[in-house]
């Protein structure tokens, strides 16, 4: 039997206003998958990966993470097992890289050595190719060192599982491609939303489709990104097509003239 990392069942989320967000979602992530969860704005996608992370519970419905009840864990447990890489997250512009890598160490106080500790933080610059930055102040580094800056935290958590939101705003398309490359490479179970299609297909194993709160497609990126669900969710259409010059194929998106 495959060793399920996340296993989300019949997922439903209303706010007190009383719309639903997210209504009967059940997903589920292997051991070392990586999930793109994608769809127009406002399908769903964040508050799904926020249900998922245990940032907030579900109005019904369960989460389990490699078959525990993330309701019955503590917070430091899951801090333990999980990372999360927000969209909004606006570290102090004055602190330096180093110590802002630290962060990731709090779960983990009182179980290590200090100088573990430290041996685990210059790692995971050195992982995520910052190392030169430690001494800087964040407020410093540009869009794409920055989010290097924040997986180099979550890394430093030591978790099982990364949850990213967003990851590639702010970036431009060669820093989007070599930020998804990188995190596609690490030895962990990946979950990211994800607005820029283009760097779907490189990065993920797996593609959940989301639109007003429903899953509608789920799969491999060949199958989940099928020409009729991209033109049907998203409104554009969608192209594989061989590479002029190397051997593989490309996937293009474009916006038709008319559907």
């Amino acid at each position: 039997m495959t060793n399920l990392a996340i296993a989300g069942d019949s997922l439903a989320y209303s706010p007190r206003s009383g719309r639903n967000l997210l209504e009967d979602v059940s997903i589920s992530v292997a051991d070392g998958e990586r999930l793109a969860i994608i769809g127009p704005n406002g399908a769903g996608k964040t508050t799904l990966l926020r249900l998922l992370a245990g940032l907030q519970g579900p109005t019904s419905g369960t989460v389990r993470l490699y078959d525990r009840d993330i309701r019955a864990m503590r917070p430091v447990d899951r801090a333990r097992l999980v990372a999360v890489v927000g969209q909004v997250d606006q570290p102090d512009h004055r602190i330096c890289v180093r110590d802002y890598v630290g962060l990731g160490r709090v779960p983990h106080h009182g179980q290590v050595k200090k100088t573990d500790d430290r041996a685990i933080v210059d790692a995971a610059l050195v992982r995520t190719g910052i190392e030169a930055f430690a001494g800087r102040e964040m407020g410093s580094l540009s869009g794409g060192e920055r989010q290097r800056a924040q997986i180099a935290r979550a890394l430093a958590q030591e978790p099982r599982i990364l949850f990213l939101d967003e990851p590639t705003n702010h970036l431009d398309p060669r820093a989007r491609s070599d930020l998804m490359r990188f995190v596609a490479g690490l030895d962990l179970t990946v979950v990211a939303v994800l607005h820029d299609l283009h760097v779907v297909p490189e990065f993920a194993t797996q593609v959940a489709v989301v639109d007003a709160g429903r899953i509608v497609a789920c799969g491999p990126p060949d199958q989940a990104l099928s020409r009729e669900t991209v033109q049907r969710v998203f409104g554009i259409d969608l192209f594989r097509l061989p590479h002029p010059v190397e051997n593989r194929q490309v996937t293009v998106f474009d916006i038709p003239s008319q559907l």
